[in-house]
This record gives C-alpha cells, sequence and structure tokens, in this order.
C-alpha cells in the first residue's frame, strides 16, 4: 500500500520537478517514479547507504534523501541532479512522503493500531469501532510476547522476529524501545499456558543459538478480541518484573504461573514491611549466613522431607535436624510444621521483592 501511495505523490509532483523523481526502500528497490518504466528495477549503489543514516547523499548523478519511522531508513527519495535545487527538492519530498505514511500508518495499518491499542493511545470506545473499520475478528484469542533483549550482537532480533512470524494479518511484530520488542500473536482455539510457553521458548532458543541474542520473555494471558491486549500486554511486563526478582535464572516467565509472587508484587511496601516485622525477630533473618539459606531452599525443594534434603546435600541427617534447630532458636520458626514453612517461604519471598524495588505496571 506505501507504493501506492508513494507513486500517487510522485506521479503529482512530476510536472512540478523538472527532473526525474522517485523512492527506493530498504532494499534499494525502486517502488516509486516518475519514470514508470524504472519501477521495480533495483539501484545498486544506494542499498548500503540506507542502513546507514537519514542525511542527503549523492550516487551515480541522483541525490538521496533517506526517511522513515525506525532508526534504520525505510525509504530513500531520490532526485535526479547534484546541485542545491536536487537536494531542496529530495528533502521537501522527504517530509512530504513521511507525512502522507504516517497519516495512512494511523488510520489504516492494522500493525500501528494494535501498537497504539497496547501502549493505551486509542480510547477505549474507539477500539472497537477501529478494529471493525479494520477487519479484525472479534472472536479470535491473542496473547501478547514481551521479548528483552539482555545482550546482543549487531543481527536486528527485530527482523528475526518479524521472520519468524510473516503472515501481518495475523501475527503483529513491533518495538517499543531500543530493547524491548512485542509479539501479538493469534492463537487457536484449543491452545493453553504451556503452548504459550513452548512458542516463547522456541523464539528464545532461536535468537540464542542461531543469532547469539540472549532475552527474557514475558507473556501474557490470553484475551479474546483487541479490546483488552492492553491488559495482556502489562500481564507480560508484570511477568518480566516479577520473574526479575523471584527467578533470576529463568528465561521464559508467564503471568498465569506468577502464583504466590504475583500476590506479593501487588502488595504495598508498608504492608509487607509490617508482615517481616512481625514474622521475624529483630535481626535474626540477617544472621542466616549464605549456607543456611542454601539449606532452607534445598528443605523447601524437597518438600520439607530431611532424608531427602540431607541426601541432596551430601550431609547426615543429624547434621540437617541441628541447622533446623539452629533456624528455629534465631527465627522461632520450626521449618519441620507446614505452617511455619509456608510462613518461612512467604516472608522470604517479601524480604527478596523490597530489597529489589521492582517497577510496577
Amino acid at each position: 500500500m506505501s507504493n501506492r501511495l508513494f507513486q500517487g505523490l510522485v506521479h503529482q509532483m512530476r510536472d512540478s520537478i523538472d527532473a526525474t523523481i522517485g523512492v527506493v526502500d530498504e532494499t534499494a528497490t525502486i517502488i516509486a517514479c516518475s519514470d514508470l518504466s524504472r519501477v521495480g528495477t533495483t539501484n545498486e549503489f544506494v542499498s548500503l547507504d540506507l542502513s546507514d543514516s537519514h542525511d542527503i547523499f549523492i550516487r551515480d548523478g541522483f541525490t538521496y534523501k533517506p526517511f522513515g519511522s525506525r532508526v534504520k531508513p525505510d525509504y530513500a527519495v531520490f532526485v535526479e541532479g547534484v546541485d542545491d535545487a536536487a537536494a531542496k527538492y529530495a528533502s521537501i519530498l522527504a517530509i512530504a512522503l513521511s507525512n502522507i505514511k504516517q497519516y495512512y500508518d494511523e488510520k489504516y495499518d492494522r500493525n500501528n493500531f494494535i501498537k497504539n491499542v497496547i501502549l493505551d493511545n486509542v480510547l477505549p470506545g474507539d477500539i472497537v469501532i477501529k478494529a471493525r473499520e479494520l477487519h479484525f475478528n472479534a472472536e479470535i484469542s491473542r496473547a501478547v510476547f514481551l521479548i528483552r533483549i539482555i545482550s546482543a550482537n549487531d543481527i536486528s532480533a527485530y527482523d528475526v522476529i518479524q521472520n519468524l512470524f510473516p503472515d501481518k494479518n495475523k501475527d503483529f511484530v513491533f518495538n517499543i524501545t531500543e530493547t524491548d520488542i512485542v509479539l501479538v500473536k493469534e492463537l487457536k482455539s484449543a491452545v493453553d499456558s504451556k503452548d504459550l510457553e513452548k512458542l516463547a521458548r522456541s523464539i528464545a532458543d532461536t535468537l540464542s543459538s542461531e543469532f547469539y541474542t540472549r532475552v527474557n520473555v514475558g507473556i501474557g494471558t490470553a484475551v479474546v478480541g483487541v479490546k483488552d491486549l492492553a491488559r495482556s500486554f502489562k500481564e507480560a511486563q508484570m511477568a518480566l518484573e516479577v520473574g526479575k526478582v523471584f527467578d533470576t535464572d529463568k528465561v521464559i516467565v508467564s503471568y498465569d504461573n506468577l502464583g504466590i509472587a504475583r500476590l506479593i508484587y501487588h502488595l504495598p511496601t508498608t504492608l509487607c514491611e509490617t508482615f517481616l516485622h512481625e514474622v521475624f525477630k529483630v535481626g535474626s533473618i540477617e544472621s542466616l549466613d549464605h549456607e543456611t539459606l542454601f539449606t532452607i531452599q534445598k528443605f523447601f525443594e524437597n518438600n520439607l522431607n530431611v532424608s531427602e534434603t540431607s541426601r541432596k546435600l551430601f550431609v547426615h541427617r543429624n547434621t540437617l535436624v541441628y541447622r533446623l534447630e539452629k533456624i528455629k532458636k534465631l527465627t522461632g520458626l520450626d521449618l519441620r510444621e507446614f505452617d511455619h514453612a509456608i510462613i518461612f517461604k512467604i516472608a522470604l519471598m517479601v524480604k527478596k521483592y523490597l530489597s529489589a524495588n521492582p517497577v510496577k505496571f
């Protein structure tokens, strides 16, 4: 559709500018031109320049002015000639084409509409009307995946993810920051949270194994229609934040599986601090050394089973019992009792939450 928009403007301008004018895309293919015979041909002189900047440059008797919405230019205007007049014409055309493209994106582009929906840039009353205009199926389920780049090389993770999901009528991929990429994925009716995690895992594995790009992926819940996509996006954001606090080793974090961590995340910090003061004696939790905390973690992982935990820790059963007694003296909680173990587990999570001071969504 951009090609038709650009060709329409170029056609209107050809009588006003006494020179050949046109537009090339990021692959250096001419997609609009006052000389129709050149549309569809490739200009080998400009493909590398398009990846560098938005500055005017001259090649092979033509003046080029790159433009586009991303950091990397999407298109370049070209005007025959290398004088100041050609440069002015190129700049004016680039501005005009950028504006017309932006207007079209805001009015008709489905990807741009979805981006504005999840960022809460569309009024709730307008979402249904606009979705109907753009022929969105209101009965289809979708989920939001937030892919956060942790470390990367020169390969564009955005381009890789776009290539993984090429159907632009069903799946939508866009950047929201330099490190955050959003995938809005259309789902089949029988998909559950495990299927979403498998998909997220395949994205992370592809980026890691083939492109040496490490990412974390947050997954929001599946929603029907378009209206609740903003909620699914916030859930994906929250999943990453909560995972950063409680599951630092996890690459894939689903909102559906946050469990009690989600509850703690929503608690006011003053309430959390009060809870800690009530549970632990003053200074008792700070007195627990790394070895003791590791013992507690393993004890919880083995379902409070003393024999199994001692075997996993390669210590004598009596040694573990001694450590548990020491914890009881320090904190007043006997981890062998289920109720005490639950309180202690939650208290440790609350302490971790307060120390991390996560962003709230």
